[in-house]
C-alpha cells in the first residue's frame, strides 16, 4: 500500500479514566505536556545521530541507513485489481530488520520516484519483507514501476519506520478498504496471536478486487465481516463501525470516503479512541490562495485555497519529486529563495525550515513564494 500518512486521534471523555490505546489505524493520542517536552528532546538528540555515520554495532539498525534489497517472488493476490505482493530479501541472504505491524518501507526506484508501502508479511520472519502493490495506469507512476520489479532486481530501500503503531492489547475493531488491508492484516494476525478481543470489517468494490481473502476466509467468522460493495451496496458509517468495541480502539486504513464516514461516526460509537491512516493526499484544510515563483523557467504558478503547492507545480514540471503528499518522507523539499512558508509538516528542522519547505503540504499565507525549481 502505497503510503502517505497523516495520522489523527479522536478521543472521548472516559478515555482519561484507562489507559490510552496505541495510536494505530489512524490515530495519536493527545499529548501529555511533560512527555512533549521529551519527545521533542529526543527528537532532536535523535536528528544529531543521524548526521553521522550509523555504527550498528553500536545500536540497532538505523531507517534512514539505505539498504539494498533483491525481489524474491512476485505473486498477483487481486486479479480485478492487478494488486501484487512482492516480497524481498537481503542480497547476502541474512537477517533484515525488525519491523512491527503498521511499519513500512521506503523504496527508492531505478527511475528516481520515492514510494512508501506498509509491509504485510509476518514480523516473525526476518529473511523477508512481504509488500502489496495496487497497479494504478494513471497514476504517479510508481506503482506500475514497483510491478515491473521481477525476481532478481535489487531496489534501494529504506525503514522500517513505523507511523501507524499498533499494540496488542484490549479490545479493537479494524477496518480496510481495498489495498488498506496491507497494514491491518499484519494487526489483526498480531491480534489473534495475543489473544485479543477483536473484530474485523473489510470493504472493497468486489471479492475479486480484494487481496487476501483466502487467508481471511481461515479466520472466526464470527469476528470477520468482508462486505464488498458490488453486493452490499457502498458502506456507510454504521457499517464499518456497528462492531466497535465499548473502550475499545478502532483501527482504519482505507480511500478518503472511508476515512471520512469512520471519522464522522466515531463519535456515536462507544470506543476510546481512532486510529487511521490515509493512503492519499489530505484535503487542504483552512487554505488561503497564493503564488510560487519557479526559478527555473520564471513562470509564477496560482495555487488555490484548496489545492497543494505540489499538485500546481507538477502540472508544470511532471518530473518533480514527490511520494507521501502528506508532509512526512522529505521527497518534495525545495529551498525558497524569497517569501515566508506557512510550515504545515513536522519533518523538517527549525534550521531547515528558515529557507525550505515541503511543498506537498506547506502553504504561504498570501503572497508570493520563490522557489528552486
Amino acid at each position: 500500500m502505497k503510503l502517505p500518512r497523516v495520522r489523527e486521534l479522536l478521543g472521548r471523555p472516559e478515555a482519561l479514566t484507562r489507559p490510552a490505546p496505541p495510536a494505530d489505524l489512524q490515530g495519536r493520542a493527545r499529548p501529555d505536556r511533560a512527555m512533549t517536552i521529551v519527545e521533542a528532546v529526543t527528537d532532536k538528540y535523535l536528528r544529531v545521530l543521524t548526521a553521522y555515520d550509523y555504527d550498528p554495532t553500536v545500536a540497532g539498525h538505523n531507517p534512514d541507513a539505505a539498504m539494498t534489497l533483491v525481489a524474491t517472488e512476485r505473486t498477483i493476490v487481486a486479479e480485478n485489481e492487478n494488486v501484487a505482493a512482492l516480497t524481498f530479501a537481503a542480497v547476502d541472504g541474512g537477517d533484515l530488520p525488525a519491523w512491527q505491524p503498521g511499519c513500512h518501507l521506503d523504496f527508492h526506484l531505478p527511475s528516481g520516484r520515492r514510494r512508501q508501502y506498509s509491509l504485510c508479511g509476518d514480523p516473525a520472519d526476518r529473511r523477508h519483507y512481504r509488500i502489496a502493490v495496487r497497479a494504478i495506469p494513471d497514476g504517479g507512476g510508481g506503482s506500475i514501476e514497483m510491478h515491473g520489479l521481477a525476481p532478481g532486481t535489487t531496489v534501494t530501500v529504506r525503514g522500517p519506520r513505523n507511523g501507524f503503531p499498533f499494540v496488542a492489547a484490549g479490545s479493537a475493531l479494524f477496518v480496510a478498504g481495498g489495498i488498506g488491508i496491507t497494514p491491518i492484516i499484519a494487526m489483526v494476525r498480531a491480534a489473534r496471536r495475543a489473544g485479543m478481543d477483536w473484530q474485523f470489517v473489510y470493504s472493497g468494490r468486489s471479492r475479486e478486487s480484494m487481496p487476501f481473502l483466502d487467508e481471511i476466509a481461515t479466520w472466526d467468522p464470527a469476528r470477520v465481516f468482508v462486505r464488498p460493495d458490488d453486493e452490499f451496496g457502498l458502506p456507510s458509517a454504521d457499517d464499518l463501525l456497528g462492531r466497535a468495541p465499548v473502550g475499545g480502539a478502532v483501527y482504519c486504513c482505507g480511500p478518503t470516503p472511508m476515512l471520512d464516514a469512520v471519522r464522522g461516526g466515531f463519535a456515536a460509537t462507544g470506543a476510546c479512541a481512532l486510529h487511521f491512516e490515509r493512503f492519499g493526499p489530505p484535503p487542504v484544510l483552512g487554505g488561503s490562495p497564493f503564488e510560487v515563483q519557479l526559478v527555473s523557467t520564471g513562470e509564477v504558478l496560482e495555487v488555490p485555497a484548496d489545492e497543494s503547492a505540489l499538485e500546481v507545480i507538477k502540472e508544470r514540471l511532471p518530473g518533480v519529486g514527490y511520494s507521501c503528499r502528506q508532509g512526512f518522507c522529505g521527497t518534495c523539499k525545495v529551498r525558497v529563495l524569497a517569501g515566508t512558508p506557512d510550515h504545515r509538516e513536522t519533518r523538517l528542522t527549525p534550521q531547515e525550515r528558515v529557507d525550505h519547505m515541503l511543498v506537498c503540504v506547506s502553504r504561504a499565507d498570501g503572497g508570493r513564494l520563490i522557489l528552486d525549481l
